[in-house]
């Protein structure tokens, strides 16, 4: 019942930056909470990044002070701006969102950064 389509994704040099976005569907978008994961090859999906409905963050202490997660639930969109990217950070972004009782994802969108 609620569709999340992530986009942004692609090549990046190391250093460079990229601003990942998820569109959302539905009228409850701003009393979601909002998080990013991530998959590289071989590894399993780990927690980013996530916003709280009062707009709380936390982040995984390997982004810290790299990674900014926003909202605009104008707009049902949640982003997430990458910057000093590192190969490290090469993986599957998924958007998710914890609605109280349930969750749903997105399909992901591929980031790579090359060395």
């Amino acid at each position: 019942q609620v569709q999340l389509v992530e986009s942004g994704g692609g090549l990046v040099q190391f250093g460079g930056s990229l601003r990942l976005s998820c569109a959302a569907s539905g009228s409850m978008f701003s009393t979601y909470v909002m998080n990013w994961y991530r998959q590289a090859p071989g590894k399993r999906r780990e927690v980013v990044a996530f916003i709280t409905s009062g707009s709380r963050t936390n982040y995984a202490d390997s982004v810290k002070g790299r990674f900014t997660i926003s909202r605009d639930n104008a707009k049902n969109t949640v982003y997430l701006q990458m910057n000093s990217l590192k190969p490290e950070d090469t993986a599957v972004y998924y958007c998710n969102a914890n609605a109280g009782t349930v969750d749903y994802w997105g399909q992901g969108t591929q980031v790579t950064v090359s060395s």
